[in-house]
């Protein structure tokens, strides 16, 4: 009971997920029902010695940890989106602190790795790659998503949020890995880990055909009719997207370095030793990212310096025609001021004279803009 009121107390009103559109209330707790069993609840099951147990009783998360106290294994629950008080009876099944509680059912949460007394709370930002055939100044290239993951000497309970990021094939894989499986909760979140980060490789990939494609367009000579301001928003956008991609990635680190580098009880030293594989692929990536980053600075400041150019280029095309067009513009204004003594008046062959100086001069100039490149 005191810990539902525990829960109670953290869960505040105020902190409600904001995109609940109508605010959960609890109920009382009671000990002869069932709250572990949710909608939420995607998959449960129960493994001793690496190997799934087939049991009806297992389907419940208060029925598979009865399974595990009786005889031995651990059950890994996974849940999708859960409510408040969705995830409360599990919380108070398994004795998972209100703040993790809190944090697993609000998501938008940075990934990080903590310790509550016997369970380690870990947050994975998961990120998928959004297809597209042309990157435009609004285009989604990466959507994110969230998995939290209480791991626990009997116990796993995975919390996802957001339509990516599905653990049923991980956990399809893992069932035919009985060896692996058999190392208990800490081989099914280093799985996780790896999972997350494989994804994160696959799209810095995905990314880099992106930028690569966009440094071509930015550098390759400028089509006829279109216009060079439209590259400045698709690197803007792009560079968002890494932006986010960069936040998912760089927090990990840390937690990934902590559970491959300290020995922790509830993580098996020879599953330890794999946690070094995902750290280093994680800090390949994280480099990309940065990489990333700066390149499409880069690519910006280029796309600015040739905006530049052109304009400067316009400005010399301009001015040229207009010291063109002021040589008879002089020329008519002198003899359109209707003095009565002005010289060539009278003259036979003025008007052709003028005309045929006119012509020379301005095609004099033209020619000497044009050689130095004015025009």
């Amino acid at each position: 009971m005191s810990m539902i009121r525990d829960l109670r107390a953290a869960v505040r009103p105020s902190l409600r997920h904001p995109l609940r559109k109508t605010p959960t209330t609890y109920t009382a707790y009671d000990p002869t029902r069932d709250h572990s069993a949710s909608t939420a609840v995607v998959d449960c099951a129960v493994y001793r010695d690496g190997r799934r147990v087939e049991d009806d009783e297992c389907l419940t998360p208060r029925g598979a940890m009865r399974r595990v106290r009786e005889k031995g294994g651990f059950a890994w629950i996974g849940l999708h989106e859960p409510t408040e008080a969705e995830f409360a009876g599990i919380a108070a099944e398994f004795g998972l602190h209100p703040l993790a509680v809190e944090d697993a059912v609000h998501a938008h949460q940075r990934p990080k790795l903590e310790r509550y007394d016997d369970t380690l709370f870990t947050v994975f930002k998961t990120i998928h790659y959004v297809e597209h055939t042309e990157l435009t100044a609004t285009s989604e290239v990466v959507e994110t998503g969230e998995v939290m993951c209480f791991t626990g000497p009997d116990f796993v309970i995975t919390v996802r949020h957001g339509g990516q990021g599905s653990l049923r094939n991980l956990r399809h894989r893992l069932q035919g890995e009985p060896e692996l499986l058999s190392k208990g909760p800490s081989a099914v979140l280093h799985a996780i880990a790896d999972h997350v980060v494989d994804g994160y490789i696959a799209v810095a990939d995905a990314v880099e055909l992106d930028i690569d494609q966009l440094e071509i367009d930015v550098f390759s000579p400028a089509v006829k009719g279109s216009t060079r301001g439209t590259d400045t928003g698709r690197i803007y956008q792009l560079k968002r997207e890494v932006l986010e991609f960069k936040r998912a990635v760089t927090p990990l680190l840390r937690p990934m370095q902590l559970l491959s580098e300290r020995p922790m009880r509830l993580v098996d030293p020879d599953i330890q030793k794999y946690f070094r594989d995902v750290a280093d692929h994680l800090a390949r990536v994280q480099e990309q990212v940065v990489g990333f980053d700066e390149l499409l600075n880069s690519i910006l400041q280029a796309n600015l310096a040739q905006a530049t150019v052109a304009q400067n280029e316009d400005m010399r095309k301009i001015t040229s025609w207009a010291a063109i067009v002021a040589v008879p513009t002089a020329v008519c204004g002198v003899y359109g001021m209707n003095f009565e003594h002005m010289p060539e008046l009278e003259w036979r062959y003025g008007y052709p004279m003028v005309l045929t100086g006119i012509i020379v001069v301005c095609l004099t100039i033209h020619r000497t803009l044009k050689r130095n490149g004015w025009l």
